[in-house]
């Protein structure tokens, strides 16, 4: 993938980091790359961080970075200066502040998003969340929704209603532009209670062109859809959930930086999970699915949640590293 000039992202910071020499071709050799790598590695970090941001602000795919290991005559170009791509990688080692927020762009799935602080960053977990949803719709209903043929109502008839999904707690709005890219033909409404998350949602929104697809929407999961309870066929939440006395024991790149609002799921982790799984038969269409995804630990609980709900077919699903990490559940069909 061609990583685009992370300059100017929204949300990105200000001053030195918001390098305005991206997009300038800046030429040097591999030779002298490879050592200002090492130089800066042997003050500490981790390799793997300062290779993506040698790939995402810097535009050096992480494949064109081992040819050089082969090949350190060769003259390579960047989209920003070493200078630059230095003061970033030595404010992240020295303040925590997670790579993403001081690029200002996050890869996810086909994507590349702008994230900023005061919204979570999408976590390649979350990825399957989409793909786990989609595999839910029958597969004749996905591939007209997709391919937009079949759909249409025959002569002399109204247009069907199309399918109506909801992504709870929007964030960065990922899993609504997922959906949203996946499913061309079908509507999206967006939510989340911060204003912060709303306006970095818009923004991906509008930079991919799909604005007239999601509506977003500020509210606290179901209460703000309550115009569109009892129609909405798919909804997906990435919810806080992560129990409160493990917040102090994260990461400080996540702990001190990531919003705890997205983080921070109760005492048990399933304060969210409990409000988002109690409002479901009512908000779901008859037949409508639910997927969830919640702490690796929260299986047995979550599934319970979803039968004492009311929801039936009830099913665990494992992330990447085989750990139960997604919940589906139904509204019956018989409620309509």
């Amino acid at each position: 993938m061609v990583l685009p000039s992370p300059s100017p992202a929204f949300g990105s910071p200000a001053g030195p980091l918001s390098d305005q020499e991206s997009g300038s071709g800046i030429q040097l050799s591999g030779a002298a790359l490879l050592a200002w790598r090492r130089r800066l590695l042997d003050q500490g970090g981790c390799s793997s961080d300062l290779d993506w941001l040698l790939d995402l602000a810097g535009g050096l795919r992480w494949s064109a970075l081992q040819r050089l290991r082969l090949d350190p005559g060769a003259s390579i170009g960047l989209q920003r200066s070493l200078a630059t791509l230095e003061a970033i990688w030595c404010r992240h080692r020295q303040t925590a502040e997670p790579l993403q927020y001081l690029v200002g762009l996050c890869p996810w799935r086909d994507m590349e998003l702008t994230v900023a602080p005061g919204v979570l960053i999408p976590r390649q977990e979350t990825d399957l969340l989409v793909d786990l949803a989609l595999s839910s719709l029958p597969p004749e209903l996905l591939d007209n929704l997709q391919s937009g043929a079949g759909v249409d109502a025959p002569a002399g008839e109204p247009e069907p209603t199309p399918l109506l999904w909801a992504d709870l707690g929007t964030g960065s709005g990922c899993v609504a532009l997922a959906l949203a890219r996946a499913l061309p033909r079908a509507r999206g409404l967006a939510v989340d209670c911060s204003d912060q998350a709303l306006a970095q949602a818009r923004h991906n929104l509008t930079r991919f062109g799909l604005e007239g697809i999601v509506k977003l929407i500020e509210g606290d999961w179901w209460a703000g859809l309550e115009p569109w309870w009892g129609q909405i066929d798919l909804a997906v939440a990435n919810p806080p959930y992560i129990p409160s006395a493990l917040i102090a024991g994260l990461a400080p790149v996540v702990r001190d930086h990531e919003p705890r609002l997205a983080l921070d799921g109760g005492v048990d982790g399933l304060e969210a999970i409990r409000a988002i799984t109690a409002g479901a038969t009512r908000a779901l269409a008859p037949g409508g699915v639910l997927l969830l995804e919640h702490h690796h630990d929260q299986s047995a609980a979550v599934l319970e949640l979803l039968n004492q709900a009311g929801l039936v077919s009830a099913s665990a699903h494992a992330d990447l590293e085989g750990t139960l990490r997604f919940a589906r559940a139904f509204r019956s069909r018989a409620d309509g």
